[in-house]
């Protein structure tokens, strides 16, 4: 498992931008990485920073950067040094021997946050699933008197060295988390099934890290999930129903924030959860529109969206936070009058009912409703149409003609129709 920063641990932060990243679409940000080491609790010693060309193959910040590290940690006595870059095992490894303390990357930051701030069963398995995977590429030493490959009589060992062993418990304890993990997917699947059976929407909020997204969600679903400034303030996700009026209802989902350079390993942990994004019906990307760099989120954003395979899934922007600037709260169309952008704040509530509306206009444009009448041999269909959950009423003739008052998505409408060939099937007011 990966250490944990102790809270008020003091650390030499290490920030450097680094050219060939930057044309990569992965540019550093010094307040954001400030942020993060905030967030752990620990006491910024010092801040060590510079410029490359490219990441040096020994030390990452290159041989004089790094006596420079290192002779801030000596003068400061921290014992933590924090990179705000991605380390390899060896970077790691030749960076601790020269500046003889901890050194912690910016992959093993996140998972420190992200272990802090996991709530649910579920949230912890998948922090800890991540961590595994991240420190098995970090195993390197074993115990020379467990090894087997030395000769000799009476020198031969007991058959694995350390570093074997820990190989082979990480690897059972990964498999047991995945084993449990496997059961939450079944049973959010499950869960997805009824929903889509009962034909209820499902919109997800999604954005960068302390975009407002949680303050957000309380507005709109009068919840009381914990809100705060600052980084990964929600981890676990969470379902809550969304009054939409005479549309009905949807469920609206509040999931964790995305961020520069998330690291692979959890978004490959977090599957589960962004599962939730992945099958929702609307995604609400949630921006900072006062933070400078909110462009560069959104892009980061997406990117992380294409990753998980969610990309094709309908996105309103949502620039939140315009109370910081003065702005009136207000909607975008596109040339086709399709809703594509929304003003607000959710900390005031400026703006928020007018995001509700968009969202019963956009839900009523995606939903049929009115009278469908079947014949009485017409029974497969009339039950059908129960088992989906989309009758409201239902009306039965002298001839045994049944006039059901349905509401379901457009969609699934089409869909039924074909299925059950009544290709001529329309509905009345």
């Amino acid at each position: 498992m990966v250490e944990r920063s102790r809270s008020g641990e003091r650390a030499v932060l290490v920030h450097l931008d680094v050219k060939e990243l930057a044309a990569g679409g992965e540019g550093q940000d010094l307040r954001e990485f400030q942020d993060l080491v905030n967030s752990t609790g620990a006491e910024i010693a010092a801040v060590v920073t510079g410029a490359r060309k490219a990441p040096d193959p020994q030390y990452f910040v290159g041989s004089g950067k790094a006596e420079e590290v290192c002779d801030q940690v000596a003068a400061t006595g921290a014992p933590l040094a924090i990179f705000d870059h991605a380390l390899s095992p060896s970077q790691e490894r030749n960076l601790e021997k020269l500046i003889q303390c901890r050194v912690l990357d910016r992959t093993g930051l996140i998972l420190d946050i992200f272990a802090r701030r996991a709530r649910s069963f579920e949230g912890k398995l998948q922090v800890e699933l991540a961590q595994l995977n991240h420190m098995s590429t970090r195993l390197v030493r074993g115990w020379s008197h467990l090894e087997r490959q030395r000769g000799g009589i009476g020198l031969r060992g007991p058959g694995e060295t350390q570093l074997e062993t820990d190989r082979r418990l990480i690897g059972n304890r990964i498999k047991q988390i995945h084993k449990r993990l496997d059961k939450v997917r079944k049973r959010r699947g499950q869960n997805r099934r009824a929903r889509k059976k009962a034909a209820v929407p499902t919109i997800s909020l999604v954005g960068y890290t302390n975009a407002g997204k949680s303050t957000l969600f309380n507005k709109l679903t009068q919840a009381d999930v914990y809100t705060a400034d600052q980084l990964f303030a929600t981890l676990d996700p969470t379902l809550r129903r969304l009054d939409l009026g005479h549309v009905g209802h949807a469920v609206l989902v509040d999931t964790v924030g995305f961020i520069r350079q998330l690291p692979h390993d959890l978004i490959e942990a977090f599957h589960a959860t962004l599962q939730e994004t992945r099958e929702a019906d609307l995604l609400l990307h949630v921006i900072d529109i006062g933070d400078e760099q909110h462009e560069l989120h959104v892009e980061q954003v997406n990117r992380v969206l294409t990753e998980i395979g969610v990309e094709r899934v309908p996105q309103i922007m949502v620039y939140n936070k315009i109370d910081l600037l003065d702005l009136p709260p207000r909607i975008a169309h596109d040339p086709q009058r399709c809703i594509t952008r929304a003003w607000l704040s959710a900390a005031t509530g400026a703006g928020v009912e007018v995001l509700r509306a968009m969202l019963i206009r956009i839900m009523q444009s995606e939903t049929v409703y009115g009278w469908l009448d079947l014949p009485a041999d017409a029974g497969r269909a009339r039950s059908r149409l129960f088992a989906m959950g989309a009758v409201l009423q239902e009306k039965v003739d002298d001839y045994g003609a049944s006039h059901l008052q349905v509401q379901m998505p457009r969609h699934q409408f089409e869909s039924f129709s074909q299925h059950e060939g009544l290709s001529a099937l329309e509905l009345r007011d």
